[in-house]
Order: structure tokens, then C-alpha cells, then sequence
């Protein structure tokens, strides 16, 4: 009897949630990633990295999210002194998929964050797992794109 293969993914949320604005002015459409991605797949671990805030709008979204299957890692909002804002979860995600990468047959990241590429190459030498990558396009960054076994571009068939 065949086993379905199994599959981990990290969502980095804000960086999906910025790249699909400024490139198509549109949403990831999460509930048509969940049933492509999954199809053929046993899907082990789910997480969408997120910023909490204390936001009604935001926490309506994190409920879809949860109804969808993903398990949402929060971190706090940190508002500078200068105005700017702080808030990536790229050591978060790096961690979990590295604790998490033999545990599973596959693992996606929906990034397009060039910082992930040495984190791909490193899953790929140390455990022998592909890692599937979702990016905008034009504003994922080639060495991720090279670094991961394959690309799905983010276009209008995954957008609201």
C-alpha cells in the first residue's frame, strides 16, 4: 500500500499580502493555494506567519485562515521611533522549517523573500527535501528562485 506523501507549508504573510498588492493591486486567494497545493499531498504542518494586531479586520482574517487549516504564529507589532515598523518572522520560519524538514517529503514556502534562499539550499544538502516556493514573480528574488527544487508563480489564478 502507498503512503500519501507529506508536506509542510509556511506562509509569510506579509510579504504575500505586499508583493500581491503592489504587483496586481489583488489578495492571495489562500483557499485556492490550500486545494492546490495539498492535491496529492497529506498536509503534516500548516503555519501562516502573521502580525498581531489588535485589529477586528485582521482577526477575521486569521479565522479564515484557521478554517482553512493553518495554524497562525503571531508576532507583535513594534511600531519605531523613527515611524517605521518592525515586524518579519524570517528566524521564526527558518527555524520551524528547519525542525520540521524531516518529517515530511516536502516542504512550500510562500515567500518571496531572498534571505529564505540559504535556508532552501541548506534543506535541500542537509535533509534530501524539495522545497516548493510561491512568489510574485517580478518581485521574488532570483537566488530564492534558483534555490528552490520548483517556482509556482503567484498569479491570476491564485488571487482574489
Amino acid at each position: 500500500m502507498q503512503l500519501t506523501p507529506t508536506l509542510a507549508i509556511f506562509v509569510d504573510v506579509q510579504n504575500v499580502y505586499y508583493t500581491c498588492r503592489q504587483a496586481y493591486k489583488q489578495n492571495f486567494d489562500y483557499n485556492r493555494f490550500w486545494q492546490e497545493v495539498n492535491h496529492g499531498y497529506e498536509v503534516k504542518h500548516a503555519f501562516a506567519y502573521a502580525i498581531g494586531r489588535d485589529d477586528e479586520k485582521q482577526k477575521q482574517f486569521q479565522n479564515i485562515l484557521r478554517a482553512i487549516g493553518f495554524e497562525i504564529k503571531l508576532k507583535p507589532f513594534i511600531q519605531r521611533a523613527d515611524g517605521s515598523a518592525k515586524g518579519d518572522w524570517d528566524v521564526g520560519i527558518t527555524i520551524d522549517m528547519m525542525d520540521i524538514a524531516q518529517s515530511v517529503d516536502k516542504l512550500v514556502l510562500v515567500s518571496g523573500d531572498g534571505d529564505f534562499a540559504m535556508l532552501l539550499d541548506r534543506i535541500s544538502e542537509k535533509f534530501q527535501k524539495p522545497t516548493d516556493v510561491y512568489g510574485v514573480p517580478s518581485l521574488t528574488s532570483d537566488m530564492l528562485i534558483r534555490s528552490s527544487a520548483r517556482f509556482i508563480a503567484i498569479d491570476d489564478t491564485l488571487l482574489l
